[in-house]
């Protein structure tokens, strides 16, 4: 029986995020070893937490549920996306909906203000009722930049079973860490010693 872990297992970022909030964002559900899964969006206090660290929302936003629940069905959806870039297959066309849902939800332009003290000035307008649509806005804007840009092509998902994080692959490196490549190299000595002339790529 599959077992979800609600903290952070403190895993090191997979090749990417740090450049794509979007990958980011796809990779905070995962499976671990021995049947255990990881969200780090379960809870609103958990997504709260990771918008505020990436400044797409202040700490004290005080996320609810249902906003949380719209955090993790866009990742589903980016998640979708992405497994169709990398098996080179169709887009989904219900994450393609959900994707340009969440990029026009929020206007796209700064709105020109006004204000006694600093005069005119532009800001995006996302008062507090619309963090979420804004935080959604700017991930959606990600995922759609990170699949239609020059690194696309490098997209892939770890090889090391059971991860399911994906990374923009550097070279000939497949997996999103030391310790799953660690796994996958394990694996394959262990399969070479239990049948000789196993695939000895590595």
């Amino acid at each position: 029986m599959e077992e979800t872990v609600t903290v952070d297992p403190v895993l090191p970022p997979a090749p990417g995020v740090e450049r794509y909030l979007a990958l980011d964002l796809a990779n905070t559900a995962f499976t671990l070893p021995g049947d255990r899964f990881a969200d780090l969006l379960g809870t609103p206090a958990a997504a709260g937490r990771w918008l505020a660290e990436r400044d797409l929302a202040p700490p004290d936003a005080g996320l609810q549920e249902m906003c949380a629940a719209q955090l993790r069905s866009l990742r589903e959806q980016v998640r979708a996306l992405l497994a169709a870039r990398v098996g080179a297959l169709p887009a989904p066309a219900g994450a393609l909906t959900a994707v340009n849902d969440a990029l026009t939800r929020v206007p796209a332009a700064s709105l020109l203000c006004w204000d006694p003290a600093r005069g005119l000035y532009r800001a995006a307008s996302h008062p507090l009722t619309r963090i979420v649509d804004h935080a959604l806005a700017v991930l959606a804007a990600d995922a759609a930049d990170l699949l239609t840009g020059p690194d696309s092509g490098r997209l892939t998902a770890c090889t090391s079973a059971p991860c399911d994080r994906y990374l923009l692959r550097h070279g000939r490196r497949h997996w999103c860490s030391t310790r799953c490549g660690d796994r996958a190299r394990a694996a394959r000595a262990y399969a070479r010693r239990v049948r000789p002339g196993a695939d000895r790529a590595d």
